[in-house]
């Protein structure tokens, strides 16, 4: 991945993909009046991409305004936005010829090339979240203190938005239909969030693994 070098770690910053992303979303699937509605109740414009990092408490506005906007309709939403960011990632911040490159090697190989690109760039999407690779068999993330979710509490996982990044990254470059499960979540209780890597999710999954969504997927 390219970009800027990492922001001041003493301000709570992410990357903007967080609210423009689902902006898009919300624009095709809900209207420019709903998405209005959701950036009111944040209190938050919506940021210029190219004007950097942001405040993650704006993203963090934006997405606690839209579950409480939506609460039927957020899960599907923010999991749209996810496969999008993911998708701008691949467009404008993973170089092709790197793409290629870890297209061409073997999976194991290629998945920890993928996450330590991952890792060393965590500070976009985990802000003033600490992330790690806490496993390889399956693959495994965590994100401590994730400030997307900071406040709410639910009786299952919440970050839709992450795990769907993390899918569409690994579906594109290592294991095509992929899917990525959070396991563990901080708005659940947990005192992290922790998402697995299925490469083969049609070998099926026990009951209430995971939550199936449909979704806008804006490739």
């Amino acid at each position: 991945m390219t970009g800027a070098g990492a922001p001041d770690p003493a301000v709570a910053r992410i990357g903007p993909n967080a609210i423009t992303q689902l902006v898009g979303v919300l624009d095709h699937c809900e209207g420019p009046h709903f998405r209005d509605a959701v950036m009111s109740r944040a209190g938050v414009v919506v940021p210029d991409p190219a004007a950097g990092m942001i405040p993650e408490g704006d993203a963090a506005a934006v997405h606690h305004a839209l579950r409480a906007l939506a609460p039927a309709r957020a899960e599907t939403l923010l999991r749209s936005a996810g496969l999008a960011t993911g998708s701008y990632i691949l467009r404008h911040r993973i170089p092709r010829a790197a793409q290629l490159l870890i297209r061409a090697l073997p999976a194991g190989i290629a998945a920890r090339v993928l996450s330590g690109a991952i890792t060393r760039h965590s500070w976009t999407f985990a802000g003033s979240g600490g992330f790690r690779v806490a496993g390889w068999h399956p693959l495994t993330f965590e994100v401590t203190q994730n400030p997307l979710v900071a406040g709410l509490q639910a009786d299952h996982p919440l970050c839709h938005w992450h795990a769907a990044v993390f899918e569409r990254l690994f579906a594109h470059l290592v294991w095509p239909g992929c899917r990525v499960h959070e396991t563990a979540c901080r708005a659940a209780g947990a005192t992290l969030c922790r998402f697995e890597v299925d490469p083969c999710p049609d070998r099926g999954r026990p009951a209430g693994f995971g939550r199936s969504l449909r979704v806008f997927d804006p490739r």
